[in-house]
């Protein structure tokens, strides 16, 4: 191996070369990978499933076939992990949910199976919150995931165990879901890179709680699934892997991921918003994003403040609500949903309460705006080539699993916020279907990671990917956190 080479912490893209180059073999990879499992996953909890004898038959088939010239493609040997969430043969996709913890799937999720075409291999899953529903990452099946950064706090949620399997030096990319920032927030939270796609450009067949046998699951007008990693350009190699149509759509399209716009900083068209009244900012992430603008500005790029003409982001709110609401309401009991009646009668300005409960030309006139605004962003991209907004209004945080939810409060310099404002920049974006990539920007005062997040154009994702790589040139980019760099 090469002495610059550190197996624990490299790219993707890294290592996917050291293994071209002969300087280290994917079976010798695959060890050192679950020696890092053995070592730090006690402390953090984030890979809770193993797949190490299949791994380790895979990793031997890879090199055979390097050796005899045959290349699986660009993720050759890379050893990856994939959310709970996603089905995968012979283990759960429980969701953290005890009654589907030994429903194990008859096949593999296509974002998984595409990752393995391109020559991954899977050496184990990661953990998620109870039906991928919280910002923190824990569940009564595998237990609570921890941050590397700091034990006592969270790594974010629903990708949680991915985002800290990353930042603890285990596997080169994590593959993750996002409704409403579960890639986005964790990967905030442990200070490293993470993307969610243009809606719909990843396949998410076979993302479902309980065992996947290849039928159709729920159409998505939100969620997605992407890539998590250590290395911006690793995220396009992975958004690579995996994009483009599936099924009976492949025999009529293909895709392409377009070119970034720029590759420097100074050449980039930027509007931001680093506040907002509706969650506002506590102080020592307000710093780093501060700071950062300061940065940019130094740097000679093109800066514009401001929300985009025509985007208010009450309205946008509003309608994110709606559809989310509707969407986690599929399942209500008829008790539920009479309650849900019961609180709109009293309040009809309760949005929950309409998602759960309006008919379907309600969904389909929230559908509406919804499209209204992604084509207000589309003008806004005509002039400008990203948009920057804060990841999360907090830092991580230390576990809180109190309940109800909707009581919990995070404790800022300023006094209590909102649990449930965590989300609130990642609204914007998945509504519209935006893709957003997180950049790690800096750490607090404290020492705790913060990112930043940038939208892109409809299709653009590497558009929003090459500038999250280019903050480099300002300082930007992931640290492997102090405990772990052994």
């Amino acid at each position: 191996m090469a002495a610059e080479f550190n197996p624990a912490f490299a790219t993707a893209e890294e290592t996917a070369g050291e293994i071209r180059g002969g300087k280290i073999s994917a079976s010798e990879l695959l060890d050192l990978t679950f020696q890092r499992i053995d070592l730090h996953n006690a402390s953090v909890n984030a890979v809770i499933w193993q797949f190490r004898e299949r791994a380790a038959a895979r990793a031997h088939e890879a090199d055979e076939a390097w050796a005899k010239g045959a290349s699986w493609g660009p993720l050759h040997g890379v050893p990856v992990t994939i959310k709970e969430s996603f089905a995968y043969p012979d283990s759960p996709n429980s969701w953290g949910l005890p009654p589907l913890k030994d429903g194990h799937s008859s096949r593999t999720a296509v974002a998984v199976e595409r990752l393995e075409s391109a020559g991954a291999i899977v050496a184990g899953k990661t953990n998620v919150p109870l039906g991928l529903g919280d910002f923190q990452t824990y569940n009564p099946i595998y237990g609570v995931t921890n941050n590397p950064w700091d034990l006592a706090r969270t790594p974010g949620g629903s990708t949680g165990g991915g985002a800290a399997a990353l930042a603890s030096g285990i596997g080169c990319l994590s593959l993750g879901s996002d409704l409403a920032g579960s890639i986005r927030v964790p990967a905030h939270f442990c200070g490293v890179y993470g993307h969610k796609p243009t809606l719909q450009l990843v396949s998410i067949a076979g993302h479902q709680p309980g065992p996947w046998d290849g039928s159709p699951g729920l159409p998505m007008d939100l969620a997605v699934a992407g890539p998590l990693a250590r290395g911006a350009r690793d995220l396009t190699l992975a958004l690579n892997a995996m994009g483009g149509p599936n099924g009976d759509e492949a025999t009529a399209w293909s895709w392409r991921l377009p070119p970034p716009r720029h590759q420097r900083l100074k050449d980039f068209r930027i509007g931001y918003v680093m506040d907002s009244e509706f969650a506002p900012l506590a102080s020592d992430v307000q710093k780093v994003y501060e700071d950062t603008v300061g940065q940019l500005r130094k740097a000679g790029a093109q800066l514009e403040a401001g929300w985009p003409m025509g985007i208010e982001p009450r309205e946008q709110l509003e309608t994110f609500y709606y559809l989310l609401s509707a969407f986690l309401s599929l399942n209500s009991t008829s008790e539920q949903r009479e309650a849900a009646r019961a609180r709109l009668e009293k309040d009809p300005n309760d949005i929950f309460a309409a998602g759960a409960v309006e008919p379907h030309s309600r969904w389909l006139r929230e559908s509406q705006r919804r499209l209204n605004f992604r084509v207000k962003w589309a003008e806004y991209f005509e002039r400008h080539d990203v948009f920057l907004t804060p990841a999360s209004f907090c830092a991580a945080f230390p576990h809180d699993h109190s309940q109800p939810v909707d009581r919990r409060v995070v404790e800022t310099a300023e006094g209590q916020r909102p649990y449930g404002n965590i989300g609130f920049w990642a609204a914007f974006a998945s509504l519209t279907g935006l893709p957003a990539t997180v950049a790690p920007i800096g750490r607090t005062a404290a020492g705790l990671p913060v990112g930043l997040q940038i939208f892109a154009p409809m299709w653009n994702d590497a558009t929003s990917i090459e500038f999250a790589h280019s903050l480099t040139e300002i300082g930007g980019g992931f640290v492997a956190p102090r405990d772990f760099q052994a």
